[in-house]
């Protein structure tokens, strides 16, 4: 008998997404926030809306979150339609989705947005070790024009850093 892999959802040649990958980034969160702290969350999902996923299908670029009735939701996160279901068992693309959180992260959230002024910010959306969609969520702090432009003199020296070192190296 031919023994069987035991990694599951393995990049195929179908294009699902594998375990512990990414499927959607907030790279320009980083950019205008100054990030405090980073939670991990569970989400509620549909079915059709995993299978999207797993097809590398999202956007979370102007996506946010907020508190709702006591609990943290997530809105504007664009999953679009699986195409392979019917039309009855397809989700909507950008409906608010509930963040699976402890009863204390959840008050620490809402107490710093209201006392502190935080903001909280999606970073990535992505399948964990055992296959379950996860979302990084921060606490941050919006950025000034003047700290962007810092931030952004301080990748640019790395960058050039980078070529100088390689091109001294090669020399």
């Amino acid at each position: 008998m031919a023994k069987i892999s035991a990694k599951k959802n393995q990049k195929s040649k179908s294009g699902l997404i594998s375990i512990n990958k990414t499927v959607a980034n907030n790279r320009r969160a980083r950019f205008d926030y100054a990030i405090e702290e980073k939670f991990e969350a569970g989400i509620m999902l549909k079915g059709t809306e995993v299978k999207s996923l797993r097809h590398g299908q999202c956007s979370i670029n102007e996506s946010y979150v907020g508190a709702k009735n006591g609990e943290i939701w997530a809105f504007n996160i664009n999953i679009p339609e699986y195409q392979q279901a019917s039309q009855n068992l397809q989700h909507e693309p950008a409906r608010p989705r509930k963040l699976l959180l402890h009863k204390r992260e959840v008050n620490k959230l809402m107490g710093a947005t209201q006392r502190e002024g935080l903001t909280i910010i999606p970073l990535r959306l992505y399948f964990d070790k055992r296959g379950m969609v996860k979302i990084e969520i921060a606490l941050a702090k919006g950025k000034k024009l003047h700290d962007k432009r810092e931030t952004q003199k301080k990748r640019d020296w790395g960058k050039q850093k980078q070529r100088l070192l390689k091109s001294a190296k090669n020399d």
